[in-house]
């Protein structure tokens, strides 16, 4: 089985990286680290980037995960090949565009593109972001899924994730003690639908919010309190349509334990997303009675 050590990077295609790039100062707090090669890298903790905004297809999305060494690389190429995944090495090229030392693409049963990387690159400064936000940690993804019992098969049968809970066929997944890393949500078709940051506490949740609503930006969903990890969160949109997260407050499943703990199975409903009873204005989130509701303020 592949063994993920961390989400590292997710890669977005954009009509307009610059435009893209200042929101992600302006309104997200990421800090910018460099332009290069057409593509603007910024950050929201210690690693060298966490997004990379490219001109092109705002469907076109890649994940970044890491593995352990390159014989984990080797590891993982082979296990995906003998499951008829083809897999490709990048090239020197594409690695110095990463910030890697190696890394292997390959396609998931949904069509999302996923890389492997091997020692991806720190800073060494520390992080400073562009405004107030209390952002530290830049921590997981919504990825849609097309068929979510076959892709939670794979994502526990192949690459080590374990579900934490379900809501209705969404598997929330863990690599580590995280509550989750990813989240997969039924879609039509493949690709990134929100992407998190870790902000300090519930202040710096509440304070984006007014921030948020001064700046005219769309807020889809709350501040609310997921009842599957316990995290106060804050979702809203960006460029191209993606979706955004604060949360902070997520919970934590100890190695002690993993033996004895069994993910819980709550109903594809409203209350089983936020705890407080704010209604989300995402369209995965929407339940057919909840799309007719009133749009989120």
């Amino acid at each position: 089985m592949i063994q993920l050590k961390d989400l590292r990077y997710v890669r977005l295609g954009t009509r307009d990286p610059a435009a893209a790039a200042e929101y992600a100062q302006r309104i997200l707090g990421l800090e910018l680290v460099r332009r290069e090669g057409g593509a603007v890298y910024l950050r929201g903790d210690d690693r060298d980037h966490t997004i990379v905004y490219l001109k092109g297809d705002p469907t076109d999305h890649t994940v970044g995960w890491e593995v352990a060494d390159t014989a984990a690389l080797e590891a993982a190429g082979a296990e995906l090949e003998s499951r008829k995944i083809a897999v490709r090495r990048g090239r020197r090229a594409e690695c110095d565009g990463r910030h890697v030392e190696d890394l292997a693409s390959f396609v998931d049963p949904s069509g999302n593109t996923h890389e492997l990387v091997v020692r991806p690159h720190h800073s060494g400064r520390r992080f400073f972001p562009s405004r107030d936000c209390g952002v530290w940690s830049f921590s997981h993804i919504g990825l849609r899924t097309t068929d979510a019992a076959r892709d939670e098969a794979f994502w526990t049968g192949v690459l080590s994730a374990r579900v934490s809970d379900r809501i209705g066929a969404a598997p929330l997944l863990r690599i580590d003690e995280v509550h989750h890393k990813i989240a997969l949500f039924p879609s039509a078709h493949a690709g990134v639908q929100h992407v998190n940051h870790q902000v300090q506490g519930v202040d710096d949740v509440m304070r984006s919010y007014y921030f948020l609503r001064e700046q005219g930006v769309r807020i889809v969903f709350g501040p609310g309190r997921h009842p599957t990890s316990g995290a106060v969160f804050l979702y809203f949109e960006g460029p191209d349509g993606m979706v955004y997260e604060y949360s902070t407050g997520v919970r934590l499943i100890k190695p002690e334990e993993e033996a004895g703990y069994r993910p819980r199975q709550f109903p594809f409903a409203p209350e089983s997303f936020c705890m407080w009873g704010s209604r989300p204005d995402i369209p995965e989130f929407r339940t057919r009675e909840d799309a007719s509701a009133p749009k989120a303020a």
